[in-house]
């Protein structure tokens, strides 16, 4: 049950396409932005729609601007919205339409963690549990490096049955796959988990390897944090 403030800090609007990323987002806002007031959008057939279809697709286009508009059009507790972030990261063009068109700060689900990742090193480790965002993520990194005049090496793994095991809530099985994903990796100069739904393994993949694990959410709400507590409200 969401848990009321008698005085939030700024309205964010959370929206996902699975619903293993609710609980890790929320986590992070405890951790590191306990002031904001978060709602949830959820549409679950995204993902399944995005998997079947194997392409990001017109229609799944519109449903996010649809999504978006919803989202940045509600006001409530902490005022209007003042900023959304997506925590689903297989769709990063129909986000990207999303933050060419909002006036306030839109967040693709990885590029705070990429961005940090890009200041830690050039080799680069990305796990994935969810198959279509493998080469979605691969290319937005790419992307975000070539911008910075970068030359980076990824890695990129599947953790295969992990998402599987997290939807049969076995969390245990969830994270020791994923963790067992880490070791193919080899040498490496940080590893992000590309997944907000695969942030609970953090603490087991770091077990595993030796360089610095970054997680989406975490990385997200600081992100999203300095950017709202830095700007004017709208």
């Amino acid at each position: 049950m969401t848990q009321i403030k008698t005085q939030p800090g700024p309205r964010i609007a959370l929206i996902h396409a699975l619903e293993e990323s609710v609980a890790p987002i929320r986590a992070s806002f405890r951790d590191h932005w306990p002031e904001a007031f978060t709602f949830d959008l959820l549409d679950t057939s995204l993902a399944i729609d995005r998997a079947h279809a194997g392409v990001l697709d017109g229609s799944m286009m519109r449903r996010f601007t649809t999504l978006a508009d919803y989202a940045a059009g509600t006001e409530g507790l902490g005022g209007q919205t003042r900023g959304i972030l997506f925590t689903c990261s297989a769709f990063g063009p129909a986000i990207d339409a999303v933050k060419a068109r909002m006036r306030i700060p839109v967040l693709r689900p990885n590029e705070s963690a990429f961005e940090q990742a890009l200041a830690i090193g050039n080799e680069i480790g990305l796990i994935v549990s969810f198959l279509p965002s493998e080469a979605s993520l691969r290319s937005e990194l790419e992307q975000m490096a070539r911008a910075a005049n970068r030359s980076v090496r990824v890695r990129t793994v599947l953790a295969e049955g992990a998402l599987d095991a997290l939807k049969a809530n076995d969390g245990a099985r969830h994270d020791a796959l994923v963790a067992e994903a880490a070791r193919s990796l080899g040498d490496v100069e940080v590893v992000v988990l590309g997944q907000f739904s695969m942030a609970r393994a953090a603490a087991k993949v770091r077990q595993r390897v030796s360089a610095p694990v970054l997680t989406t959410p975490d990385c997200a709400v600081q992100a999203l944090r300095a950017l709202i507590t830095t700007s004017p409200a709208a």
